[in-house]
């Protein structure tokens, strides 16, 4: 039988899913600012390609805006640091919301990488504190 915690996490879990499937297919199919970005970025690319080396009709760098500036900049990040930047707060607020539906609510957060990373140095010290008293006993046994 489960609790109340754990229903609420799966409603979560799966709010949390639709959401996210929501606002994908909102980027990459219905808002046109990601296609107006992605077509400038191929026609910037394809007219420095046939742009001719005599041609003087360059724009000064003050006629464009600095978001413009910027957006261009921004695509130009390499896919793998667009998936870090999106993939690990998107994961670890999926692994928190999954944690919430384990039966055991001691164990819930434990997927957060912090407390994750926390909890295994915690247990570290807590081994290398026992292996010692372990070898003081050995010791004062013989």
């Amino acid at each position: 039988m489960m609790n109340f915690r754990q229903r609420m996490g799966w409603i979560g879990v799966g709010l949390y899913l639709l959401a996210s499937v929501a606002a994908v297919y909102y980027i990459f199919e219905i808002s046109q600012t990601y296609n107006r970005l992605a077509l400038a970025h191929v026609e910037k690319a394809s007219g420095a390609q046939t742009k001719w080396s005599g041609d003087a009709s360059s724009s000064s760098p003050s006629s464009t805006s600095w978001t413009v500036t910027l957006k261009t900049r921004l695509l130009l990040l390499p896919f793998w640091v667009w998936a870090t930047i999106f993939l690990i707060p998107y994961l670890q607020v999926f692994l928190f919301l999954y944690s919430c539906t384990r039966v055991d609510p001691k164990t819930v957060g434990y997927c957060i990488l912090p407390i994750c990373l926390a909890v295994l140095c915690n247990r570290h010290q807590t081994f290398a504190k026992a292996s010692n008293q372990i070898s003081r006993l050995q010791l004062i046994d013989t």
